[in-house]
């Protein structure tokens, strides 16, 4: 992926006043500059240290994010800011069950990876990730807002196909899913 502009943008007030839940989307795909901003904006690497865009209790980073395309799913390594395959196969069509978002060009799969989070006690953990995750949808949101894109993320999906789709372990659970777009019309 090209390096993320980190630069520029609208204020951040005007992005918080123009953030909403969108559910209807142009099938127009992203373009690669436009895909890598987003998902840097979401998590990406902020800081010399490795620090994130998006807070984790512990500085845990247990959030894996997956960007679903048409062309396959994709794992975000952060630290390169690169894309790595994982799945060949379209897989928008199980990351949620809502149809107002077929056809949208991405999903993006939020997954906490509990073997991150040693430190933290496990019955915490669920809720420690929840918090992340809604941080970094939140980044989704804001970027989506300054960017002219439809964004709305998804609770209600189906973690067990998207998981098995994944070839995530038992330490991982998908947590929510966030469909980014152009807006329609």
């Amino acid at each position: 992926m090209p390096e993320a502009q980190k630069e520029g943008g609208i204020p951040l007030i005007e992005a918080i006043s123009k953030r909403r839940s969108d559910r209807e989307f142009s099938s127009q795909e992203l373009p690669l500059p436009l895909l890598s901003n987003l998902l840097w904006a979401a998590y990406g690497v902020n800081r010399p240290d490795g620090h994130r865009t998006a807070p984790s209790a512990l500085d845990a980073q247990e959030i894996v994010v997956y960007a679903a395309l048409p062309s396959g799913a994709y794992l975000y390594e952060a630290t390169a800011h690169q894309l790595q395959l994982v799945a060949s196969s379209d897989l928008r069509n199980i990351t949620g069950y809502q149809d107002f978002v077929d056809g949208a060009p991405l999903d993006l799969v939020f997954v906490a990876d509990y073997s991150r989070m040693k430190l933290v006690p496990a019955s915490l953990r669920e809720s420690y990730a929840s918090v992340a995750a809604g941080a970094i949808s939140q980044n989704v949101y804001l970027f989506a807002a300054g960017n002219g894109l439809a964004t709305v993320i998804r609770a209600w999906i189906d973690r067990e196909a998207i998981a098995n789709a994944l070839g995530l372990t038992h330490d991982h659970q998908v947590l929510l899913s966030q469909t980014v777009g152009y807006p329609k019309g």
